[in-house]
């Protein structure tokens, strides 16, 4: 049996002695687009944080296609396969788009995202491939975090809050992208606080609450009802 792209097992993470993740099991799988949902300081960040090695963890909470990475460097897991596009894009300001893109090719890994790949995503950016990247609006600075991303060539895409602050229209386009990369069989993770949008771009759909997963099942069979309880915390 093939085991998962992504699963932890008990995952626990804290920021000193505040404890922010409490047993947090999750599955994700080859070709999947699953949706991570949940209220300011819920744990979703906090959750993409610990797999990616920017908060510890013990190594066999964390599996990559069936292997330990709990606790390993950032750079290590990068390598190995999984790319971050943090929330607020965390651009270098200093660079241009096209060098900001060159940057997440750091890795080596071999796959089919280049220069050319990425601008054809996003033909914008291939128009403004020289310009300093805080000149760039919003929208087309999320596209340039999204493909410096890409530039990884990871088996796994980690989305941090890509709409936020954005116009719903752009959200639109970067999510229509989005689809399109994961027809090619990429697996993706979204943290999306909007719950329309998660449900509309997941198979399958987690809500964080207070660091522990409230509810979890296939997006398109869990009710409103459902998910508000679980987004809020109440009483069933």
């Amino acid at each position: 049996m093939t085991p998962p792209v992504l699963a932890t097992r008990g995952l626990t993470a804290a920021y000193g002695d505040a404890q922010a993740l409490f047993g947090i099991d999750v599955e994700i799988a080859e070709g999947e687009t699953v949706a991570i949902i949940g209220s300011n300081g819920a744990g979703k960040s906090t959750f993409l944080r610990a797999v990616t090695g920017f908060l510890p963890a013990p190594p066999e909470a964390v599996r990559f296609r069936g292997a330990p990475i709990g606790g390993q460097p950032p750079h290590r897991i990068a390598a190995a396969g999984i790319a971050l596009v943090p929330e607020g894009r965390r651009l270098f300001p200093s660079l241009s788009v096209e060098e900001n893109l060159l940057l997440g090719a750091y890795t080596g890994r071999p796959g089919p995202w280049t220069l050319a790949g990425v601008y054809a995503l996003f033909p914008p950016l291939a128009e403004r491939r020289a310009a300093p990247a805080p000149t760039l609006s919003g929208g087309l600075q999320q596209m340039a975090a999204i493909g410096r991303a890409l530039m990884a060539n990871p088996t796994l895409l980690l989305c941090d809050e890509i709409s936020l602050g954005l116009a719903p229209l752009v959200i639109r386009d970067l999510y229509d992208a989005l689809a399109r990369v994961t027809r090619d069989g990429l697996t993706v993770a979204v943290v999306e606080q909007d719950v329309a949008t998660a449900r509309r771009v997941s198979q399958r759909l987690y809500c964080f609450q207070s660091g522990r997963i409230s509810l979890a099942g296939r997006s398109s069979e869990l009710t409103p009802d459902e998910i508000a309880r679980a987004y809020f915390g109440l009483d069933r």
